[in-house]
């Protein structure tokens, strides 16, 4: 897991060549401006989620992985906390090769981080995460996927 400024994103582009990607389509896109829903970047490869949810309570996140799949999430409108555990912690749960995600309910991670905007978030295939807690508003986020 790495959580950092968004100017030093470009940094970390040496951990995957599609992180590079990424970095330059924030730099050529008006992150906030950009519509709810799936927006393709490079194939299956790199694409983004954009999100507008309501934020959860800790004890109310489930836990969640993935395994083909690094998240680099950046909230926009807001201060967003993550839960995070190491995934060989965590008991067996029912993964979804589909949609490349398990989720676990009810277990608290061993950990939080809390990112503000301006900032990112990268969970690699080892880390388990429990995103979207805030209760303070409704969170507007950005989940870019690049394949591991």
């Amino acid at each position: 897991m790495i959580i950092d400024t968004l100017e030093n994103l470009e940094k970390y582009t040496s951990l995957n060549p599609l992180f590079q990607t990424v970095v330059d389509f924030i730099k050529s896109t008006d992150l906030n401006a950009l519509s709810d829903g799936k927006h393709q970047i490079l194939g299956n490869n790199v694409f983004v989620n954009v999100q507008t949810l309501k934020g959860k309570k800790k004890e109310e996140a489930p836990i969640e992985y993935h395994r083909q799949m690094v998240d680099i999430q950046i909230p926009l409108s807001g201060k967003e906390t993550y839960g995070i555990s190491p995934l060989a912690d965590l008991p067996e749960a029912t993964f979804s090769e589909e949609n490349d995600c398990a989720l676990i309910h009810n277990l608290p991670c061993l950990s939080y981080v809390t990112a503000h905007p301006g900032m990112f978030v990268v969970f690699f295939p080892q880390d388990a995460h429990a995103p979207g807690i805030t209760e303070e508003h409704e969170l507007h986020k950005l989940i870019f996927k690049v394949k591991a």
